[in-house]
């Protein structure tokens, strides 16, 4: 019986080493990562700070564009509908351990099918266009996989501008040909490294009522004329929407992936600290127990 308990416990103090070297193992990667991430927010954040003052600037001209324009409703992109069609453009990632960021997106997504667009989701009349594999996967999983019209998920290798033309030129002619009466964005905005906000924005139709009502800036001469300059404008506008979306999206990535790295690693030395500690109370549990039989044997033998 003896014999049988001494073999128990030195099973149980080689799976205590076979977890803790598990543990470590997985601290040295979730570490790893969560470096890895670092450096790359660092570069996502510097490309959308450097889009951010483009992009406001391009917003700026189209509001003072809209001030001299006499038909608002002349330029394609503005014109507004019923909505009986919807399509919701859904940026998310093709890696997964980031914490919340992919499902903070499909909840986002869940949400307005159920509330805002209830009616047109009832009528089969939804669809999504996903950036990214892991949206596309949950809503596979979810039933939702009927409504995904288009996907992209090359997009975030080494993404540029030019790289987002072909989906933003997709976009904006399935909006002027009336496959969509409505078309919005919903992405994951850059806060801080521990902090992103998901937003639902408005991509088409673009709202030149909403432009008027801001300060407008009316020093400057158009040439050859307004209406010539907004035709130009509103799709570079449009595409720089689209691309500003994902810059923001993969910066909210990289921050969400560290700080889930960074909670993963200290979870770990936790865990390996705790693991540890049973690993040297069961030693000296057998220790304890083998010194024990030994001087009971010994009172044995002298009585």
């Amino acid at each position: 019986m003896k014999i049988l308990k001494f073999f128990y416990n030195m099973a149980n103090l080689k799976e205590i080493r076979t977890r803790i070297t598990s543990v470590s193992s997985t601290k040295k990667i979730t570490s790893a990562m969560k470096m890895v991430s670092a450096a790359r927010l660092r570069k996502a954040q510097d490309a959308v700070t450097q889009i951010k003052p483009y992009s406001n600037k391009l917003s700026e001209l189209l509001k003072d564009l809209s001030m001299a324009l006499d038909d608002k409703n002349d330029n394609p992109y503005a014109k507004k509908r019923e909505i009986e069609k919807v399509l919701l453009v859904i940026v998310s990632s093709n890696r997964g351990l980031c914490g919340a960021f992919n499902s903070n997106i499909v909840k986002k997504t869940i949400e307005l099918v159920n509330t805002k667009y209830k009616k047109q989701f009832e009528n089969q009349n939804v669809d999504f266009f996903i950036f990214g594999k892991k949206g596309e996967e949950i809503l596979s999983a979810k039933s939702y996989k009927k409504n995904i019209v288009n996907s992209n998920h090359k997009i975030f290798d080494k993404i540029n501008f030019e790289k987002i033309i072909p989906d933003a030129n997709f976009l904006m002619s399935s909006f002027i040909e009336e496959k969509y009466d409505k078309i919005d964005i919903i992405y994951n905005s850059f806060k801080n490294a521990a902090s992103q906000i998901t937003k639902n924005e408005n991509f088409l139709p673009i709202s030149l009522e909403e432009l008027e009502n801001k300060n407008i800036n009316n020093d400057y001469i158009f040439e050859p004329n307004e209406e010539d300059i907004m035709k130009i404008l509103v799709p570079k506008s449009l595409k720089i929407q689209i691309y500003k979306s994902l810059l923001d999206s993969i910066a909210s990535e990289h921050g969400a992936r560290m700080t889930a790295m960074h909670k993963a690693t200290d979870n770990a030395t936790e865990m390996i600290k705790q693991l540890k500690l049973n690993y040297n109370k069961a030693r000296q549990s057998i220790i304890t127990n083998e010194i024990i039989e030994i001087v009971s044997g010994a009172e044995a033998l002298n009585n």
